[in-house]
């Protein structure tokens, strides 16, 4: 395949998957949007409780990742009946994980709460619209799973498609729901949850009939196959391995900011608050996920590719494709880079008027824009072993990173270092040391293992 067909290919399937991804976490901003002018109290609830529910789905992405990489496998290897049941699989155990965890969020929302020790008009707030929102955990995971299958299957366009439309879904209930209108009554931020809820629901319905109407069509069953679904558990475990590592790694970035905090003066040598750094912090790591969606898509793309081509035995064409991907990765990365660094000087105006958190977010934006061709190494990567299903030297390399990045971060916060030094600290140390072990594993053989069964 020539590089112009490459190119082609790769766009095809990523800029869709860009475009889903953005929509994701348009979904909760909208709650935002409509929660916010109830007051203070109700933003900052469906903030506590968002979270909770964001890093519950987060953990379960191998769903996606994990279905993508075996559905994919057997597709190249024109196995498209064994795809399907694979990706029947997956949504049995989205369905498996979903149903007890969304009922432990429903019975636990409470204590979940008061771990972030709010006040107690904001815990009552998010309280209420945890127990509600809990309810969409399960379709939440049914979505990641379907997702997965379809990209399996190269088709990005099908989710992007359900993602714009749950996201219009669930602007319009929500106005609806909290405000009330005509028959329907004004339930606060219990309506916000449950719009949300009901969007997703339509989400995952959506989703899971078209894939079980192309799993009916090729003959797979729909009923559990207790195997398949073991093993895509067991696939899975090692997938969450490497998410966990990775939100540790940002936890302890953001613990040894919020320690540095009130110790060390910013670096434009104005006087420091904790409000001030971690705000800073916030705003500099809201633009980098935003990014980091950029890339992301390039590594959907590379999970689909492949895990066809090594399902089809082509391990000569995964080579050559890795290599394409990795120069889209370092483009990206370089075109990203350069614009966040030209935009440094004025962006932070878009999010606040403190002039002290817009100076202090310029050098930390020059040293994140600084990152981003190794980010998108990183991600590329990480895409194609995720596709190639070595999700288990995905996990080790997770914790050895994790190993050696958080006491030098800690300590880089306990000597007094700035903000910009912290990010520093980030770039070269946990993305530095992702592409090192990234980089060190596609050179070598190992990964590149052919074959539906792999």
């Amino acid at each position: 395949m020539s590089n112009r067909a490459l190119d082609r290919e790769i766009a095809r399937l990523a800029v869709p998957a860009f475009l889903a991804l953005v929509a994701e976490p348009l979904f909760l901003l909208g709650d935002a949007a409509v929660v916010g002018h109830l007051g203070t109290a109700e933003l900052a609830g469906l903030g506590i409780a968002g979270t909770v529910v964001s890093t519950v789905v987060g953990l379960c992405v191998f769903l996606a990742y994990g279905t993508t990489a075996g559905v994919a496998r057997q597709l190249g290897a024109g196995r498209q009946r064994d795809a399907l049941a694979q990706g029947v699989d997956g949504l049995w155990l989205a369905l498996l994980i979903g149903l007890p965890v969304g009922l432990a969020c429903t019975l636990l929302a409470t204590p979940l709460v008061d771990l972030f020790g709010a006040s107690n008009d904001v815990a009552e707030a998010a309280t209420t619209y945890l127990r509600i929102a809990a309810a969409g955990i399960t379709p939440l995971l049914l979505v990641l799973a379907a997702t997965g299958v379809l990209r399996g299957l190269q088709d990005t366009r099908t989710p992007l498609l359900v993602a714009i439309g749950g996201n219009v879904a669930n602007l319009a209930l929500n106005v609806l729901l909290v405000y009330g209108g005509g028959p329907v009554p004004a339930l606060g931020i219990a309506g916000s949850a449950l719009g949300s809820v009901v969007a997703q629901l339509a989400m995952a319905l959506v989703l899971v009939v078209v894939v079980l109407r192309a799993a009916r069509r090729e003959g797979a069953g729909l009923r559990p196959h207790v195997p398949g679904i073991r093993a895509a558990a067991r696939a899975g475990v090692p997938l969450l391995v490497r998410t966990l590592t990775l939100r540790a790694s940002l936890l302890v970035t953001t613990y040894a900011v919020v320690h540095a905090a009130g110790t060390t003066p910013l670096a434009t040598g104005a006087s420091n608050s904790d409000a001030t750094a971690i705000a800073t912090h916030q705003l500099a790591m809201t633009l980098w996920i935003f990014l980091a969606f950029v890339l992301d898509a390039i590594a959907v793309a590379a999970q689909a590719i492949t895990g066809r081509h090594l399902g089809a035995g082509d391990a000569e064409a995964t080579r050559a494709v890795t290599r394409r991907m990795v120069r889209w990765g370092v483009v990206s990365g370089v075109v990203t880079g350069l614009g966040l660094a030209a935009t440094s000087p004025w962006i932070g105006a878009l999010f606040t008027p403190d002039e002290v958190v817009r100076d202090a977010l310029v050098p930390v934006l020059v040293v994140a824009a600084l990152a981003q061709p190794v980010a998108g190494i990183v991600f590329v990567l990480d895409g194609v072993l995720i596709g190639a299903g070595d999700g288990r030297y995905l996990a080790w390399a997770g914790l050895v990173v994790l190993g050696g990045y958080a006491p030098v971060v800690l300590l880089t916060s306990a000597l007094g270092a700035g903000l910009p030094w912290l990010w520093a600290v980030f770039g070269v140390l946990f993305m530095g040391g992702r592409m090192v072990t990234l980089v060190r594993r596609a050179r070598d053989d190992a990964w590149l293992v052919t074959g539906a069964g792999a």
